[in-house]
């Protein structure tokens, strides 16, 4: 069956690399189900359905909704716009257990609130998904000049993470104008913020990352006025001259701890 023409607007480019698909494919753990966001003409679908689990996919182009019934059943098929779905309300009302695999070849323009909806979403244990580079490396920094940053807190503190391969623009066809990288990502059992307190986090570490070439004794006076700000960082031993880019993974922790859940 003949694919449609990719749509520039949705950020569709097609997986064609063979060793990428299977890379991707052989991803998998214990899973015992699996949900694919933006299958498109289901290169990965095929595959991922061999592993004979409860599987579901997610995708917004109508278009290809007759290569993926070629694949799976009409209940497996979700037509709608995965950023407008509440994915733990969706697992729950399809009788899936608390050990889904997920995986995604993510758009590049809806990728980061994608994976933050992920994160928030208990019942995904695992997930293999692809970025564009650029963002791929803000997760899991390819090298020691790479700084700390609040999507690579963020994710560090719910999931151990790991690079799975590189992904060249000529994997792709139409190729994009960017390399792409797909990481690996394990929820932690117990992780030290709890997803109860995932909002409240976040919104700290945008607060001290939004920033983050500033001073930090700067910026947390600013937003955090009520509290004795330097006797904070005096107290974990932390310069209020660093910059936050600077923190390590625990810095971080400890700053929330003290300064928002006290």
């Amino acid at each position: 069956m003949k694919r449609p023409i990719a749509n520039k607007l949705l950020g569709q480019h097609y997986l064609v690399s063979a060793t990428i698909i299977n890379s991707i494919c052989n991803d998998f753990s214990d899973a015992s189900e699996i949900i694919e966001i933006g299958p498109g003409p289901a290169v990965l679908t095929k595959i991922l359905a061999d592993k004979k689990k409860p599987m579901m996919v997610i995708e917004k182009d109508n278009r290809f909704l007759p290569h993926l019934e070629e694949i799976l059943p009409s209940k497996g098929i979700i037509i709608a716009d995965a950023l407008k779905i509440n994915l733990e309300e969706l697992i729950k009302t399809s009788g899936y257990s608390n050990n889904v695999w997920l995986v995604s070849n993510l758009p590049y323009n809806a990728a980061t609130p994608l994976l933050i909806s992920f994160i928030q979403t208990p019942q995904i244990k695992s997930m293999t998904l692809m970025f564009q580079k650029e963002v791929g490396i803000k997760i899991v920094p390819t090298n020691k000049s790479n700084t700390m940053n609040s999507l690579e807190a963020l994710c560090n503190n719910f999931f151990s993470t790991s690079v799975l391969c590189k992904v060249p623009p000529g994997a792709f066809t139409p190729p994009p104008k960017v390399d792409s990288i797909v990481i690996s990502f394990n929820r932690k059992e117990n992780p030290q913020i709890s997803l109860k307190e995932f909002s409240s986090f976040e919104k700290f570490l945008r607060s001290i990352f939004g920033y983050k070439r500033k001073q930090l004794g700067t910026v947390l006076k600013k937003g955090y006025d009520n509290l004795d700000i330097l006797s904070t960082l005096e107290r974990l031993n932390i310069s209020p001259q660093v910059r936050a880019e600077n923190l390590s993974q625990d810095e971080v922790i400890g700053l929330y701890r003290n300064i928002v859940n006290q």
